[in-house]
C-alpha cells in the first residue's frame, strides 16, 4: 500500500510548471521505439507542472482501448504512470542500453518495462519533489553534511518565493511531547508523534502518511503520494484523526526547513554542493523511520549508480 504524505508551513509556495518535460522528450528521442513501447499512459498528480495528463492523451485510443462508439470492457495494458515515473523508466531504459551497447555492438536485448521498487536518478535541475543530496564538499559542515533535502517548491526569482523543503534524513529520537508543546493539538493528538530535523531557518513542518486517501483538503500535492500545506493545516490534520481516517502514528514533524534564494541555489548546484535527484515516493515515506543519518544517503547514491554509487562508499572528509 503506498503512503501519501503531507508537509506544513507558513511560507508561500509558487510553482515551477512544466518541469521534467525536455528531459522525457530527450529520452523518447534517443530511445526511440523501444521508449515509445514502455507504456502509453500516463497521468498526472494534479500539479501544474505535470507532464501527463489530459494533454498527452490525444484523440487516438490507447493500443488495446475502445474505439469510439465501442462500449465492451477495455482491456487495461499496464498501470498508469505519474509522469516522473515514466521518466524514470525511460533513463533506467537508456542506462540498461548504454550499459549493453558497451558489450555488444549488436543489441538485440530489450531493456526493462517495468520500474523496481525503489528507483532514483539524476536530473538537470531542480524541480518540485526533487531531492537534492549533499556531495563530499559539505563534508564537515554540520548543518548539511550527507544530508537528504526534500524540495517542496523549486522557487521563483520572487525573494519571498526562493525554493524550500526539509531534509528528511535527521531524526531527533525525540516526540513532541518532549518539547512541551503550547499548542493544544500538539500537547493531545500529536504528542508522541516523532520529531526531526528539518533544516536550519525557524519553521515547523509536519509529515502525515494518509494510505489511500487522496486529494487532501487543506494540502498540496508535489509529487504523488507527497503532499504539503500551510501551518493552519494542522488542526485540518487532527480533524483526520478524531474521524478515524489517519493514526497519530502516521505523522511525523520536523523542527526547521531550508531555503534558499533562486540564484543561491543554482550556485550551490553549480558549485557541486548537492546533486539534483528524482526518487521514488517509498524512498521519501521510509527516510525518516531509518535510525541511521547516513543510511537514505547511502541509499540514494547507491540507487543513482555510477559515481554517486562510488561517493557512498568513500569514508567522510574532515574539515
Amino acid at each position: 500500500m503506498r503512503k501519501a504524505m503531507a508537509f506544513c508551513s507558513e511560507i508561500p509556495c509558487p510553482r515551477n510548471p512544466f518541469a521534467g518535460i525536455q528531459e522525457i522528450i530527450r529520452l523518447l528521442q534517443k530511445l526511440g521505439s523501444r521508449g515509445r513501447d514502455l507504456c502509453p499512459v500516463i497521468v498526472g498528480n494534479g500539479d501544474h507542472s505535470k507532464a501527463g495528463g489530459d494533454s498527452l492523451k490525444g484523440n487516438n485510443p490507447p493500443p488495446g482501448g475502445n474505439k469510439p462508439g465501442d462500449t465492451s470492457p477495455q482491456k487495461s495494458q499496464c498501470k498508469p504512470l505519474d509522469w516522473r515515473e515514466f521518466r524514470a523508466l525511460l533513463y533506467i531504459q537508456e542506462q540498461a542500453e548504454n550499459v549493453d551497447s558497451a558489450h555488444n555492438q549488436d543489441r538485440t536485448s530489450p531493456g526493462p518495462k517495468s520500474l523496481p521498487l525503489k528507483w532514483a536518478h539524476p536530473i538537470s535541475a531542480p524541480e518540485n519533489g526533487c531531492l537534492l543530496v549533499a556531495t563530499e564538499k559539505l563534508d564537515g559542515v554540520r548543518t548539511f553534511e550527507r544530508t537528504v533535502v526534500l524540495l517542496l517548491r523549486s522557487g521563483t526569482r520572487n525573494p519571498q518565493e526562493g525554493p524550500f523543503g526539509v531534509v528528511i534524513n535527521r531524526p531527533l529520537h525525540k516526540k513532541m511531547k518532549h518539547m512541551n508543546p503550547t499548542n493544544i493539538e500538539l500537547a493531545t493528538t500529536f504528542a508522541d508523534c516523532s520529531l526531526h530535523f528539518g533544516g536550519p531557518l525557524d519553521a515547523s513542518m509536519f509529515l502525515l502518511r494518509a494510505g489511500e486517501t487522496t486529494g487532501l483538503p487543506g494540502f498540496e500535492e508535489v509529487i504523488p503520494g507527497v503532499y504539503f500545506g500551510s501551518r493552519n493545516s494542522l488542526d485540518k490534520a487532527s480533524g483526520l484523526v478524531k474521524k478515524g481516517t489517519l493514526r497519530p502514528q502516521d505523522f511525523r514533524f520536523f523542527m526547521g526547513y531550508a531555503g534558499w534564494q533562486l540564484d543561491q541555489l543554482r550556485e550551490e548546484i553549480e558549485s557541486d554542493y548537492w546533486y539534483v535527484a528524482a526518487c521514488s515516493a517509498n524512498l521519501i515515506s521510509g527516510a525518516s523511520q531509518s535510525s541511521s543519518s547516513d543510511g537514505l544517503w547511502e541509499e540514494i547514491l547507491q540507487l543513482m549508480g555510477g559515481h554517486y554509487s562510488e561517493l557512498s562508499r568513500k569514508p567522510k572528509q574532515d574539515i
